[in-house]
């Protein structure tokens, strides 16, 4: 997206830059033009000068000493550029101070058609100046003086000097060439007619650079190209924004629509993202469709689980009150109170089936704290509450590093581990721990009865418990799984010879992993 911005910014300015550059150029090549014709005529003029009989061999006026010719070429680079000032217009001639000389005003009259001819065909405006800057040929000003303008001034010091002057125009300018700065400037350049370090006179040409747009008639072809290729470049970027955003978002909301309808259960990642963030955006929908669908099959099966478990002592309680309802008068007493016992103890199983159902719902909705804890102490105060159960909790040198786990959701989960020990006889605990790289491996091993191998695939399944008859709920591995999931730690049954071997990642602190 970043380049096709760039790209729609770039197309306004490029071409505003284009136009600039080329009216540059245009102007650029209409100066180099005049130096060549300026060049020529310089060589006719000196041409003329050698020819001609006079009494003066080194006619002109004498130029200070010039630095030597590295060879026998001596070009001149055009220097005139619309990014300097445009200077006012051309100041008119002046009453010349001197006559022009005579020699030169014959050299004048000699070259006179030959400026006629070149006009014809180059447009260009020309003048002929002596040494002095009086003009001695030209269709006009003959006569006159130039020698305050401050190009010609430069010229006569025997230098190669040009101008770009503002030009006033008898006629406007059609409403299309207004767009180009070329309409209203004239193109100046006076160049020196020097032999022997004498100046001879100066060669004053100008002329309208050609118009930006006139010029793109010309060269339409090469325009029309330069267009098509850019329609091309705006194709292939909607192609590349089509392929690389619209297509991959379509399959999404593709495969979105196709689980709105069941014919998908899930969002699968995309095969050709493409960018990365697609990718990312991909993963995203993937992650969040699997977590929602493992969360619809949780719900669906612990409603599943919790109407059984409500259904059985419900039902029980229903008969016994049933009968008792019906036979409360004749039933003897001692039948009577084995009924009320069960409702009792149905009553009192539900009570606790309830209360384990909230602890486990507020550990799947728990929201982590930042609140750290010491597993160190967290053990040392369960000890002594387990001591007193004939629970033994054995434990070396534990790791002191701060965990990122609340101490009160640590001792919950260690509690509903060692209640277990207790639920399968269990009268010695082995606690120990080692520091990996972000995580502490906690391992708790009891010397009860442990887990059968046809149960083990089966303890963290919400209900599932051995111990029913004896108040067990089969929801304490669970409650344990939800707070340790909800700090990003683990908990997975290990294999051991005797009793129960559970293994806990627990997260460190990250001030001190």
């Amino acid at each position: 997206m970043l380049v096709v911005m760039l790209m729609v910014l770039g197309l306004p300015l490029g071409g505003l830059y284009f136009f600039r550059i080329y009216e540059n150029e245009l102007v650029q090549q209409t100066e180099r033009e005049l130096i060549s014709q300026s060049a020529v005529l310089s060589a006719a003029f000196r041409q003329l000068v050698r020819n001609l009989p006079h009494d003066d061999r080194t006619y002109g006026k004498l130029l200070p000493a010039l630095a030597p010719a590295d060879s026998d070429y001596e070009p001149i680079t055009p220097l005139l550029s619309l990014i300097n000032p445009i200077q006012p217009p051309r100041p008119d001639a002046q009453p010349a101070k001197f006559p022009a000389d005579q020699f030169a005003q014959k050299i004048g009259l000699l070259m006179r058609p030959v400026l006629t001819d070149t006009q014809h065909i180059t447009l260009s405006g020309i003048r002929l100046l002596d040494m002095n800057g009086t003009v001695i040929s030209g269709r006009e000003e003959v006569g006159l003086s130039l020698a305050d303008i401050p190009e010609i001034q430069r010229a006569l010091q025997g230098d190669y000097a040009g101008a770009i002057r503002q030009r006033i125009s008898d006629e406007p300018p059609p409403p299309l060439y207004s767009m180009s700065r070329g309409t209203h400037i004239r193109v100046f350049v006076a160049f020196p007619v020097i032999e022997n370090r004498h100046l001879q006179g100066v060669i004053y040409l100008s002329r309208t650079p050609d118009n930006i747009l006139k010029h793109l008639f010309a060269v339409r072809k090469k325009v029309f190209v330069a267009i098509f290729g850019v329609l091309v470049l705006v194709v292939l970027l909607v192609l590349l924004v089509s392929a690389t955003i619209s297509r991959p978002i379509r399959e999404l909301i593709q495969q979105t629509e196709r689980i709105k309808l069941g014919e998908q259960k899930w969002v699968e990642p995309l095969k050709n993202p493409v960018t990365y963030e697609i990718a990312q955006l991909s993963q995203s929908f993937a992650s969040m469709s699997h977590t929602l669908a493992e969360r619809t099959d949780y719900i669906r099966r612990f409603a599943s689980h919790v109407s059984h478990e409500f259904k059985t002592p419900l039902t029980s309680m229903q008969g016994a009150l049933e009968l008792l309802q019906d036979h409360l008068d004749t039933m003897p007493s001692e039948q009577r109170q084995r009924f009320i016992d069960n409702l009792l103890a149905d009553t009192q199983r539900l009570r606790q089936l309830v209360t384990r159902l909230l602890e486990l719902a507020r550990a799947d909705a728990l929201e982590p704290s930042r609140q750290e804890s010491c597993l160190p102490a967290v053990i040392a105060a369960l000890q002594n509450r387990y001591a007193e159960r004939g629970l033994q909790l054995h434990f070396t040198s534990l790791p002191d590093k701060p965990l990122a786990i609340a101490p009160d959701a640590l001792d919950t989960v260690l509690s509903n581990l060692f209640e277990n020990s207790l639920q399968h006889k269990a009268s010695c605990v082995e606690i120990t721990a080692r520091l990996n790289e972000n995580t502490l491996k906690l391992s708790v091993h009891d010397n009860g009865t442990g887990i059968s191998p046809a149960n083990r695939n089966k303890i963290f399944i919400p209900f599932f418990t051995t111990r029913r008859n004896n108040g067990g709920t089969g929801l304490g591995l669970e409650i344990a799984l939800s707070l340790l999931k909800a700090y990003g730690g683990k908990i997975e049954l290990a294999e051991s010879g005797q009793g129960a071997l559970f293994v806990l990642g627990l997260p460190l602190s990250r001030l001190s992993a």
